[in-house]
């Protein structure tokens, strides 16, 4: 895979970065620590340098099942974590930091972020020149080496980096979801901040697996997931209808068609979940998808038969 430079920093990330939240285990079901250690090394076998976890993912299950699983490649792979948004305080990044630098069984993170803004879900307000502080101070001692935010407006990303170099912001971003392109999109493009697009595939929706019946299991936090409720994903499954022979024409499945239009947009990169080595594999293919310009034209037309009709709530459950 041709590696993109992240932000203004010196790290080369891969164009699909290996989603980790469902290794930690909570607000998923069914699965398997052997499996997730699978898909993980398959991921890096097959061309996926950069992972991405979050201390917040089973109370730091997923960062100690991904440490464990690159132990041996370290020096050849890019990680990325977050710290949640009730640890902002100066001290509290400092301890989660370490934290996860033991349970990735590393010396440095590569790319340590802001998980949610503080204030999050009841979470306390922090100043975020404080938070920065400590991060700041984090990068000068070498134990991280770039900073990023996640789940940021554009006021508040450009807020923080009057306090700090942020090379990179995560937003949820797919067809089916596409706040950023309001706002935040041009300005990363403006001041060259990457983007790292999260449930590029809308949490499996794009892939066309679910039909009209699918019941997801207690626990699945999907449930909460506003495009899977019922007049979104009607609107959906009509625009995978449309989408359907794009993907035959270019030889590719549903999802890759979802993670290659995510890629086509300059400066963004698209984060892939897996909970097994052969989902990693489909989702490595897409990296090879090129698609032409009808084709791109066409997918954003369908794509807004369902973004047009969605809120301006930049958070996609109902948590």
């Amino acid at each position: 895979m041709q590696l993109h430079t992240l932000g203004t920093s010196d790290l080369k990330i891969s164009p699909i970065l290996m989603g980790t939240w469902q290794a930690g285990k909570e607000m998923w079901v069914g699965i398997d620590d052997v499996q997730s250690t699978r898909a993980i090394q398959a991921a890096f076998e097959a061309g996926i340098t950069t992972f991405d976890t979050a201390a917040a993912y089973g109370k730091g299950h997923s960062e100690r099942i991904l440490g464990a699983a690159l132990a041996g490649v370290r020096t050849d792979v890019i990680l990325a974590t977050k710290v949640f948004a009730n640890r902002l305080q100066f001290n509290q990044v400092i301890d989660s930091c370490h934290q996860s630098l033991k349970n990735l069984k590393t010396d440095y993170i590569d790319l340590y972020q802001i998980h949610w803004p503080a204030g999050a879900f009841g979470t306390r307000t922090v100043p975020i020149e404080e938070t920065l502080a400590a991060m700041n101070e984090l990068k000068e001692q070498a134990k991280i080496r770039a900073i990023g935010v996640s789940n940021f407006s554009c006021a508040q990303l450009e807020e923080a980096a009057r306090y700090a170099r942020i090379d990179s912001i995560q937003s949820p971003y797919s067809l089916f979801w596409r706040q950023i392109e309001r706002d935040v999109m041009s300005y990363c493009r403006q001041n060259k901040v990457s983007i790292l697009a999260y449930s590029p595939m809308a949490q499996g929706l794009l892939t066309g697996k679910f039909t009209h019946n699918h019941k997801f299991e207690k626990g699945d936090h999907r449930i909460k997931n506003r495009l899977f409720k019922p007049e979104n994903f009607r609107r959906a499954q009509k625009a995978l209808d449309g989408l359907r022979p794009i993907a035959e024409k270019n030889a590719a499945s549903l999802g890759q068609l979802a993670l290659a239009w995510v890629m086509s947009h300059a400066g963004t990169c698209a984060i892939a979940g897996a909970r097994n080595a052969d989902q990693v594999l489909q989702n490595a293919r897409a990296a090879d998808l090129v698609l032409s310009a009808n084709d791109l034209a066409r997918m954003d037309v369908i794509g807004r038969c369902v973004t047009n009709y969605l809120d301006e709530n930049p958070v996609m459950w109902g948590f």
